[in-house]
Protein backbone atom coordinates (compact mmCIF):
# COMPACT_ATOMS: atom_id res chain seq x y z
CA UNK A 1 0.00 0.00 0.00
CA UNK A 2 1.30 3.14 -0.87
CA UNK A 3 2.11 5.49 2.04
CA UNK A 4 2.48 9.42 2.30
CA UNK A 5 4.20 11.05 4.97
CA UNK A 6 3.57 14.79 5.31
CA UNK A 7 6.02 16.64 7.99
CA UNK A 8 5.20 19.60 9.89
CA UNK A 9 7.59 21.56 12.56
CA UNK A 10 5.76 23.56 15.12
CA UNK A 11 7.66 24.78 18.25
CA UNK A 12 9.73 22.07 17.84
CA UNK A 13 7.17 18.80 17.88
CA UNK A 14 7.13 16.87 14.62
CA UNK A 15 3.94 15.05 13.61
CA UNK A 16 3.32 12.90 10.99
CA UNK A 17 -0.46 11.63 9.00
CA UNK A 18 -0.13 8.10 6.96
CA UNK A 19 -2.56 8.75 4.16
CA UNK A 20 -2.41 5.05 3.19
CA UNK A 21 -3.76 3.08 6.31
CA UNK A 22 -5.72 6.16 7.26
CA UNK A 23 -3.69 6.54 10.78
CA UNK A 24 -2.98 9.81 12.85
CA UNK A 25 -0.37 10.03 14.89
CA UNK A 26 -0.51 10.30 18.81
CA UNK A 27 -1.67 13.52 19.17
CA UNK A 28 -4.85 13.31 16.56
CA UNK A 29 -5.17 9.74 18.62
CA UNK A 30 -5.34 11.77 22.24
CA UNK A 31 -7.65 14.22 20.75
CA UNK A 32 -10.10 12.08 19.01
CA UNK A 33 -10.11 9.90 22.22
CA UNK A 34 -10.56 13.50 24.42
CA UNK A 35 -13.49 14.19 22.15
CA UNK A 36 -14.91 11.15 22.06
CA UNK A 37 -14.99 10.47 25.75
CA UNK A 38 -16.44 14.31 26.09
CA UNK A 39 -19.27 12.68 24.05
CA UNK A 40 -20.03 9.69 26.48
CA UNK A 41 -20.09 12.15 29.19
CA UNK A 42 -22.55 14.23 27.72
CA UNK A 43 -24.74 11.14 26.66
CA UNK A 44 -24.51 9.51 30.12
CA UNK A 45 -25.56 13.02 31.46
CA UNK A 46 -28.44 13.13 29.46
CA UNK A 47 -29.56 9.56 29.92
CA UNK A 48 -33.20 9.33 32.03
CA UNK A 49 -30.95 6.47 34.15
CA UNK A 50 -28.54 8.96 35.73
CA UNK A 51 -30.21 11.45 37.71
CA UNK A 52 -31.20 8.36 40.25
CA UNK A 53 -27.40 8.15 40.98
CA UNK A 54 -26.48 11.44 42.33
CA UNK A 55 -30.21 12.00 43.79
CA UNK A 56 -29.59 9.09 46.09
CA UNK A 57 -26.09 10.03 47.34
CA UNK A 58 -27.70 13.12 48.10
CA UNK A 59 -30.43 11.57 50.20
CA UNK A 60 -27.71 9.46 51.75
CA UNK A 61 -25.85 12.75 52.47
CA UNK A 62 -28.48 14.65 54.07
CA UNK A 63 -30.44 11.38 55.78
CA UNK A 64 -28.74 12.11 59.12
CA UNK A 65 -29.83 15.79 59.30
CA UNK A 66 -33.43 15.12 58.59
CA UNK A 67 -33.51 11.41 61.09
CA UNK A 68 -30.58 11.33 63.28
CA UNK A 69 -29.45 7.75 63.59
CA UNK A 70 -31.07 6.52 60.08
CA UNK A 71 -27.51 6.06 59.02
CA UNK A 72 -26.48 4.58 61.89
CA UNK A 73 -25.66 0.23 61.42
CA UNK A 74 -28.32 -0.84 63.01
CA UNK A 75 -30.96 1.21 61.33
CA UNK A 76 -29.24 0.12 58.03
CA UNK A 77 -29.00 -3.85 58.59
CA UNK A 78 -32.48 -3.58 59.00
CA UNK A 79 -33.47 -1.39 56.10
CA UNK A 80 -30.96 -3.37 53.42
CA UNK A 81 -33.11 -6.76 53.35
CA UNK A 82 -36.27 -4.81 52.70
CA UNK A 83 -34.63 -2.52 49.74
CA UNK A 84 -33.05 -5.93 48.46
CA UNK A 85 -36.79 -7.60 48.83
CA UNK A 86 -38.37 -4.47 47.18
CA UNK A 87 -35.75 -4.68 44.06
CA UNK A 88 -36.24 -8.00 43.41
CA UNK A 89 -40.02 -7.09 42.93
CA UNK A 90 -39.79 -3.55 41.03
CA UNK A 91 -37.77 -6.36 38.49
CA UNK A 92 -40.41 -7.63 37.48
CA UNK A 93 -42.30 -4.52 37.34
CA UNK A 94 -39.70 -3.38 35.37
CA UNK A 95 -40.21 -5.72 32.78
CA UNK A 96 -43.51 -5.07 32.31
CA UNK A 97 -43.94 -1.64 31.94
CA UNK A 98 -41.35 -2.02 29.51
CA UNK A 99 -43.58 -3.83 27.80
CA UNK A 100 -46.60 -1.14 27.62
CA UNK A 101 -48.45 -2.73 30.83
CA UNK A 102 -48.52 -1.88 34.40
CA UNK A 103 -48.67 -5.13 37.19
CA UNK A 104 -51.90 -4.68 39.66
CA UNK A 105 -51.65 -8.23 40.73
CA UNK A 106 -48.33 -8.02 42.50
CA UNK A 107 -50.13 -7.42 46.01
CA UNK A 108 -52.10 -10.87 45.23
CA UNK A 109 -49.55 -12.81 44.28
CA UNK A 110 -46.92 -11.39 47.00
CA UNK A 111 -49.25 -12.34 49.96
CA UNK A 112 -50.31 -15.73 48.07
CA UNK A 113 -46.49 -16.80 47.93
CA UNK A 114 -45.67 -16.08 51.52
CA UNK A 115 -48.75 -17.54 52.86
CA UNK A 116 -48.07 -20.65 50.78
CA UNK A 117 -44.06 -20.94 51.77
CA UNK A 118 -45.33 -20.62 55.71
CA UNK A 119 -48.31 -22.65 55.67
CA UNK A 120 -47.23 -25.56 53.91
CA UNK A 121 -43.90 -26.48 54.89
CA UNK A 122 -45.68 -26.63 58.83
CA UNK A 123 -42.39 -25.16 59.41
CA UNK A 124 -39.89 -28.23 59.14
CA UNK A 125 -37.60 -28.12 56.29
CA UNK A 126 -38.74 -31.37 54.96
CA UNK A 127 -41.71 -29.52 53.21
CA UNK A 128 -39.83 -26.29 52.03
CA UNK A 129 -38.94 -28.00 48.81
CA UNK A 130 -42.86 -28.93 47.91
CA UNK A 131 -43.73 -25.60 49.22
CA UNK A 132 -41.02 -23.63 46.46
CA UNK A 133 -42.72 -25.93 43.93
CA UNK A 134 -46.33 -24.97 44.61
CA UNK A 135 -44.90 -20.92 44.90
CA UNK A 136 -43.16 -21.64 41.18
CA UNK A 137 -46.75 -23.21 39.80
CA UNK A 138 -49.04 -20.94 41.24
CA UNK A 139 -46.45 -17.96 39.83
CA UNK A 140 -46.29 -19.53 36.61
CA UNK A 141 -49.76 -19.95 36.53
CA UNK A 142 -50.87 -16.40 37.14
CA UNK A 143 -48.52 -14.86 34.85
CA UNK A 144 -50.37 -17.02 32.29
CA UNK A 145 -53.12 -16.02 33.07
CA UNK A 146 -52.42 -12.51 32.93
CA UNK A 147 -50.69 -12.77 29.57
CA UNK A 148 -53.65 -14.87 28.55
CA UNK A 149 -55.68 -12.04 29.39
CA UNK A 150 -53.96 -9.05 27.56
CA UNK A 151 -52.92 -11.24 24.86
CA UNK A 152 -55.55 -13.51 23.48
CA UNK A 153 -58.59 -11.67 25.34
CA UNK A 154 -56.97 -7.95 24.46
CA UNK A 155 -57.89 -6.82 28.11
CA UNK A 156 -55.71 -3.51 28.97
CA UNK A 157 -53.02 -4.85 31.53
CA UNK A 158 -54.67 -2.35 33.63
CA UNK A 159 -57.92 -4.49 34.13
CA UNK A 160 -56.45 -7.44 33.66
CA UNK A 161 -53.77 -7.97 36.53
CA UNK A 162 -56.36 -6.17 38.71
CA UNK A 163 -58.83 -8.45 38.10
CA UNK A 164 -56.14 -10.87 38.26
CA UNK A 165 -54.94 -9.69 41.94
CA UNK A 166 -59.00 -10.10 42.93
CA UNK A 167 -58.89 -14.03 41.83
CA UNK A 168 -55.62 -13.83 44.38
CA UNK A 169 -56.67 -12.54 46.99
CA UNK A 170 -60.07 -15.44 46.85
CA UNK A 171 -57.97 -18.06 46.73
CA UNK A 172 -55.88 -16.57 49.78
CA UNK A 173 -58.86 -16.35 51.78
CA UNK A 174 -59.76 -19.56 50.45
CA UNK A 175 -56.65 -20.95 51.81
CA UNK A 176 -56.14 -19.38 55.26
CA UNK A 177 -59.94 -18.87 56.05
CA UNK A 178 -58.86 -15.38 56.99
CA UNK A 179 -56.32 -15.95 59.31
CA UNK A 180 -52.37 -16.81 58.95
CA UNK A 181 -50.73 -17.89 62.16
CA UNK A 182 -47.87 -19.97 60.36
CA UNK A 183 -44.05 -19.62 60.54
CA UNK A 184 -41.44 -20.49 57.88
CA UNK A 185 -39.04 -23.06 57.80
CA UNK A 186 -35.93 -22.49 59.99
CA UNK A 187 -33.94 -23.07 56.53
CA UNK A 188 -35.52 -19.78 55.16
CA UNK A 189 -35.31 -17.82 57.84
CA UNK A 190 -31.38 -18.84 57.84
CA UNK A 191 -31.71 -17.81 54.34
CA UNK A 192 -32.49 -14.80 54.55
CA UNK A 193 -31.15 -13.23 58.18
CA UNK A 194 -27.46 -14.87 57.19
CA UNK A 195 -24.77 -13.47 55.96
CA UNK A 196 -21.94 -14.15 53.81
CA UNK A 197 -18.60 -12.60 53.62
CA UNK A 198 -20.48 -9.99 55.47
CA UNK A 199 -23.12 -9.32 53.12
CA UNK A 200 -26.90 -10.35 53.65
CA UNK A 201 -27.78 -12.74 51.82
CA UNK A 202 -31.08 -10.86 50.47
CA UNK A 203 -28.82 -8.62 49.12
CA UNK A 204 -26.68 -11.32 47.64
CA UNK A 205 -29.30 -12.69 45.71
CA UNK A 206 -31.01 -9.31 44.98
CA UNK A 207 -27.59 -8.31 43.05
CA UNK A 208 -27.73 -11.71 41.33
CA UNK A 209 -31.20 -11.03 39.89
CA UNK A 210 -30.15 -7.34 38.73
CA UNK A 211 -27.19 -8.27 37.35
CA UNK A 212 -28.40 -11.28 35.78
CA UNK A 213 -31.29 -9.77 34.33
CA UNK A 214 -29.35 -6.74 33.36
CA UNK A 215 -26.73 -8.60 30.77
CA UNK A 216 -29.34 -11.16 29.60
CA UNK A 217 -31.18 -8.25 28.22
CA UNK A 218 -27.77 -6.30 27.29
CA UNK A 219 -26.14 -9.52 25.53
CA UNK A 220 -28.91 -12.18 24.10
CA UNK A 221 -31.11 -11.91 21.12
CA UNK A 222 -33.98 -13.05 23.39
CA UNK A 223 -33.40 -9.55 25.63
CA UNK A 224 -32.73 -7.44 22.60
CA UNK A 225 -36.24 -8.29 20.86
CA UNK A 226 -37.67 -7.68 24.41
CA UNK A 227 -36.84 -4.13 23.92
CA UNK A 228 -38.18 -4.20 20.61
CA UNK A 229 -41.14 -5.36 21.13
CA UNK A 230 -42.05 -3.40 23.53
CA UNK A 231 -40.44 0.03 22.21
CA UNK A 232 -42.73 -0.92 18.76
CA UNK A 233 -44.67 -4.21 18.34
CA UNK A 234 -46.16 -3.32 14.92
CA UNK A 235 -42.32 -2.97 13.58
CA UNK A 236 -41.64 -6.01 15.58
CA UNK A 237 -44.35 -8.51 14.36
CA UNK A 238 -43.64 -7.35 10.74
CA UNK A 239 -40.22 -8.40 12.15
CA UNK A 240 -41.25 -12.19 12.45
CA UNK A 241 -41.11 -11.55 16.45
CA UNK A 242 -43.61 -13.43 18.45
CA UNK A 243 -44.92 -10.81 20.17
CA UNK A 244 -47.67 -12.43 22.17
CA UNK A 245 -44.55 -14.56 23.57
CA UNK A 246 -42.94 -12.27 24.49
CA UNK A 247 -45.92 -10.57 26.25
CA UNK A 248 -47.15 -13.34 27.56
CA UNK A 249 -43.09 -14.31 28.88
CA UNK A 250 -43.04 -10.93 30.28
CA UNK A 251 -45.95 -11.72 33.06
CA UNK A 252 -44.57 -15.41 34.09
CA UNK A 253 -41.28 -13.47 34.53
CA UNK A 254 -42.85 -11.31 36.59
CA UNK A 255 -44.59 -13.32 38.79
CA UNK A 256 -41.76 -15.80 39.56
CA UNK A 257 -39.69 -12.44 40.30
CA UNK A 258 -42.55 -11.28 42.84
CA UNK A 259 -42.55 -14.85 44.39
CA UNK A 260 -38.85 -14.73 45.12
CA UNK A 261 -39.39 -11.49 46.95
CA UNK A 262 -42.05 -12.46 48.47
CA UNK A 263 -40.09 -16.22 49.76
CA UNK A 264 -37.05 -13.84 51.01
CA UNK A 265 -40.19 -11.54 52.86
CA UNK A 266 -41.23 -14.17 54.36
CA UNK A 267 -38.23 -15.77 56.01
CA UNK A 268 -37.42 -12.56 57.22
CA UNK A 269 -40.37 -10.96 59.00
CA UNK A 270 -41.37 -14.35 60.29
CA UNK A 271 -45.34 -14.17 60.21
CA UNK A 272 -46.46 -12.65 57.06
CA UNK A 273 -50.34 -11.35 57.35
CA UNK A 274 -53.24 -11.91 54.70
CA UNK A 275 -52.26 -8.83 53.10
CA UNK A 276 -48.41 -8.74 53.32
CA UNK A 277 -48.23 -7.62 49.57
CA UNK A 278 -49.75 -4.63 49.94
CA UNK A 279 -46.96 -2.93 50.94
CA UNK A 280 -45.36 -3.76 47.24
CA UNK A 281 -47.82 -2.05 44.70
CA UNK A 282 -47.33 1.59 44.66
CA UNK A 283 -43.82 1.56 45.91
CA UNK A 284 -42.38 -1.22 43.04
CA UNK A 285 -43.95 1.22 40.67
CA UNK A 286 -41.96 4.10 41.86
CA UNK A 287 -38.81 2.62 41.97
CA UNK A 288 -39.25 1.58 38.28
CA UNK A 289 -39.75 5.37 37.77
CA UNK A 290 -37.32 6.39 39.79
CA UNK A 291 -34.69 4.63 38.05
CA UNK A 292 -35.76 6.45 34.86
CA UNK A 293 -38.10 3.32 32.63
CA UNK A 294 -40.96 5.31 30.80
CA UNK A 295 -44.43 4.45 31.46
CA UNK A 296 -44.67 4.44 27.41
CA UNK A 297 -42.66 1.16 27.45
CA UNK A 298 -39.53 0.17 25.53
CA UNK A 299 -36.21 0.33 27.05
CA UNK A 300 -35.73 0.57 31.13
CA UNK A 301 -33.11 0.27 33.25
CA UNK A 302 -32.87 -3.06 36.19
CA UNK A 303 -29.85 -1.38 37.77
CA UNK A 304 -31.68 1.86 38.07
CA UNK A 305 -34.97 0.22 39.40
CA UNK A 306 -32.33 -1.28 42.18
CA UNK A 307 -31.23 2.14 42.88
CA UNK A 308 -34.69 3.49 43.11
CA UNK A 309 -35.45 1.00 45.66
CA UNK A 310 -32.64 1.69 47.50
CA UNK A 311 -33.56 5.46 47.56
CA UNK A 312 -37.50 5.12 48.16
CA UNK A 313 -36.62 2.46 51.60
CA UNK A 314 -33.92 5.17 52.95
CA UNK A 315 -36.79 7.42 52.15
CA UNK A 316 -39.65 5.85 54.52
CA UNK A 317 -36.36 5.64 56.53
CA UNK A 318 -36.22 8.82 57.39
CA UNK A 319 -39.86 9.82 56.85
CA UNK A 320 -40.32 6.99 60.07
CA UNK A 321 -37.48 9.00 61.83
CA UNK A 322 -38.78 11.66 61.52
CA UNK A 323 -42.01 10.57 63.27
CA UNK A 324 -44.01 11.32 60.10
CA UNK A 325 -47.32 9.76 60.09
CA UNK A 326 -47.99 6.82 57.58
CA UNK A 327 -50.43 8.96 54.89
CA UNK A 328 -47.27 11.38 54.47
CA UNK A 329 -44.86 8.48 53.19
CA UNK A 330 -47.81 7.85 50.66
CA UNK A 331 -47.96 11.24 49.99
CA UNK A 332 -44.23 11.49 49.37
CA UNK A 333 -44.50 8.33 47.15
CA UNK A 334 -46.88 10.26 45.18
CA UNK A 335 -44.75 13.55 44.85
CA UNK A 336 -41.76 11.23 43.94
CA UNK A 337 -43.61 9.57 41.24
CA UNK A 338 -45.10 13.40 39.69
CA UNK A 339 -41.59 14.65 40.14
CA UNK A 340 -39.88 11.82 37.93
CA UNK A 341 -42.18 11.59 35.21
CA UNK A 342 -42.60 15.88 34.99
CA UNK A 343 -38.03 15.11 35.17
CA UNK A 344 -38.68 12.65 32.37
CA UNK A 345 -40.96 14.45 29.71
CA UNK A 346 -38.60 18.08 30.86
CA UNK A 347 -35.66 16.02 29.48
CA UNK A 348 -37.14 14.68 26.64
CA UNK A 349 -38.93 17.71 25.17
CA UNK A 350 -34.93 19.57 25.97
CA UNK A 351 -33.85 16.93 23.76
CA UNK A 352 -36.12 17.47 21.22
CA UNK A 353 -35.68 21.11 20.98
CA UNK A 354 -31.66 20.77 20.63
CA UNK A 355 -32.23 17.96 17.75
CA UNK A 356 -34.52 20.32 16.17
CA UNK A 357 -32.09 23.25 16.68
CA UNK A 358 -29.20 21.28 14.97
CA UNK A 359 -31.14 20.32 12.22
CA UNK A 360 -32.11 23.89 11.04
CA UNK A 361 -28.35 25.10 12.09
CA UNK A 362 -26.94 22.58 9.77
CA UNK A 363 -29.73 23.42 6.95
CA UNK A 364 -31.64 19.92 6.76
CA UNK A 365 -35.04 21.45 7.69
CA UNK A 366 -36.30 25.07 6.79
CA UNK A 367 -36.91 27.19 9.35
CA UNK A 368 -39.99 28.26 7.66
CA UNK A 369 -42.76 26.42 5.85
CA UNK A 370 -42.17 25.64 2.09
CA UNK A 371 -42.69 28.39 -0.33
CA UNK A 372 -45.90 28.51 -2.20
Amino acid sequence: MRRMRAHCVHGGTSMSVEQGRGRVGAPGEALSWHVGARGRARAALRSPYFPIWPATALLFLVSPLIAPGSMGTSALSSTVPFAAILAIASVGQTLVIQQRGLDLSVPGMISLATIVITKYPGGLDSGLASAVALVVGASVATGVVNGFAVTRLGVTPLIATLGVNALLLGVILQITGGSSTAVPAPSLVSLAFDKTAGIPNTVIIAAGVVVAVSLFMRHTVIGRRFVIVGTNSPAAYVAGIPVRTYVWGTYVAAALFYSLAAVLLAGYVGTPGLSAGNDYLLPSITAVVLGGASLAGGAGSVVGTALGAVFLIQLQQDVFGAGAPTSVQYLIQAGVIGSAMALRNLRAGSDLRHAVGRLLHRGRLPATGPAT
